[in-house]
C-alpha cells in the first residue's frame, strides 16, 4: 500500500509518501518568516501554505519515485491546529482525491505524534506510554493499540514548548527559543540557579510550567537591573531552566510507566528534539532496563510521514469505502481520548 500524507496544521507545509510502513519521502517546508513576529501569525501561515503546497506535494512524489495514479489513498491532518492552515491542506487533499478517485483519511495531528515511534522501524509492541511534548501540547498517553489509548495526564497551563518560548522572550532570545536555550545550555551549569519543578511530587501525571515562567521573571527583575547584565549568566540560566523542564518531563513519564507496567516509552513532538531531554530519558531508561524510542529530528517536528503512516494503518484495517466521504471539515480542537 502506498499513501500520500499531507500536514499543514501550523506553520510547516509537509508531504510524505509511506509505502508498507516505510517512509519513501518526507518533505517539510518551514515558515521562517514568523521568527520576526515572535510567534506564528495564522493569516500569514495559511497564505504561505496556499503558495507552496502544490510544490511540496510534487517534490514528495518525485523523491519517492511515485505517481499520483499509483497511490492507494491520501491521509491529511484535519485537527487540531490553526483553522486556516488546516483548511488549505484539507481542500488540497480533497481536490486530489476527487480528481483521482482516491479514498481520503482525516488524521488527528496529535495521534500522528502518539504513533510516530513506528516511523523508526524499531520493533515497537503495544502497550506503551507516549509523551507528546511540543509548543502546544504536553500530554502522557497509555497506548494499547492503534485504536485504543487514554490520557494519563496533561499540562494544566503552559505546554513545555510554550514555557521555553515565553522564558526565551524574557531572556531576550529569538523565536522559537527552545533550540536557542538548548544550544546555550550546553556551556552552562544546570545547578547554578534553582527554579521550581511544578507538580513533580504530585500524585498524578499532570504538568504545570506557568510557575516556572513566573519564577524566571521575578529572578530577572531581582538580579538584573540592566538587560545587558543577563548575558554573562545566560548559559547558566538556560541550563537551569532547561533542567527544570526536562526533569519534570522525565520523572512524570517514567512514573507513568511504573503505574501502567509499560516497558516502552515514546517521546514525540517538537520538544523531543531537545538534547538534554533525550539524554536524561535515555539514562533513566538504561538504568531501569526499559526501551526508549525518540524519533529522529525530522519526525519530531510537524511532518507528513506520521500522517501518512497512520493513514495507511487505517486504510488497511477499515473498509476503504468509508473513506470516500469527503464531507469532513477542519477542526481546531483535538479528539479527547478517554480519561481514566
Amino acid at each position: 500500500m502506498k499513501v500520500l500524507g499531507i500536514e499543514t496544521s501550523c506553520d510547516e507545509t509537509s508531504a510524505s509518501i509511506v509505502e508498507n510502513g516505510i517512509t519513501k519521502s518526507n518533505v517539510i517546508s518551514s515558515q521562517a518568516i514568523h521568527n520576526i513576529f515572535g510567534g506564528v501569525v495564522p493569516e500569514v501561515a495559511s497564505r504561505i501554505h496556499i503558495q507552496i503546497i502544490s510544490q511540496v506535494v510534487s517534490e514528495a512524489l518525485q523523491k519517492a519515485g511515485a505517481k499520483i495514479q499509483e497511490l492507494d489513498g491520501i491521509a491529511v491532518t484535519n485537527r487540531p491546529g490553526l483553522i486556516g492552515s488546516l483548511i488549505v491542506g484539507i481542500n488540497y487533499a480533497k481536490g486530489l482525491a476527487l480528481r483521482y478517485n482516491l479514498p481520503i483519511v482525516p488524521i488527528d495531528h496529535i495521534e500522528g505524534h502518539i504513533y510516530s515511534g513506528f516511523l523508526e522501524g524499531i520493533p515497537l509492541e503495544f502497550p506503551f506510554v507516549t509523551l507528546v511534548v511540543s509548543g502546544g501540547h504536553t500530554t502522557l498517553y497509555y497506548v494499547r493499540s492503534f485504536v485504543d489509548y487514554e490520557i494519563l495526564g496533561a499540562t494544566r497551563d503552559d505546554a513545555a514548548g510554550e514555557a521555553f518560548d515565553k522564558i526565551g522572550k524574557l531572556l531576550g532570545l529569538g523565536y522559537p527559543a527552545g533550540p536557542i536555550i538548548d544550544k546555550l545550555a550546553k556551556t552552562g551549569n544546570a545547578n547554578k540557579f534553582s527554579f521550581p519543578r511544578g507538580l513533580i511530587n504530585s500524585n498524578d501525571f499532570d504538568f504545570s510550567f506557568s510557575g516556572l515562567k513566573t519564577s524566571v521573571r521575578y529572578f530577572i527583575q531581582k538580579n538584573y537591573k540592566n538587560p545587558q547584565e543577563i548575558e554573562k549568566d545566560l548559559p547558566d540560566i538556560c541550563a537551569s531552566v532547561q533542567e527544570a523542564i526536562v526533569e519534570v518531563l522525565t520523572v512524570k513519564s517514567f512514573r507513568a510507566m511504573e503505574s501502567t507496567n509499560a516497558s516502552t516509552l515514546v517521546i514525540a513532538g517538537g520538544v523531543s528534539a531537545n538534547s538534554r531531554l533525550r539524554e536524561l530519558a535515555m539514562l533513566e531508561a538504561e538504568g531501569r532496563g526499559l526501551q526508549l524510542v525518540v524519533p529522529r529530528l525530522q519526525y519530531c517536528m510537524d511532518n507528513a510521514a506520521m500522517i501518512a503512516l497512520l493513514g495507511e494503518v487505517k486504510l488497511k484495517n477499515t473498509p476503504k469505502e468509508l473513506f470516500y466521504n469527503y464531507l469532513f471539515n477542519a477542526n481546531p480542537t483535538p479528539i479527547r481520548a478517554k480519561l481514566d
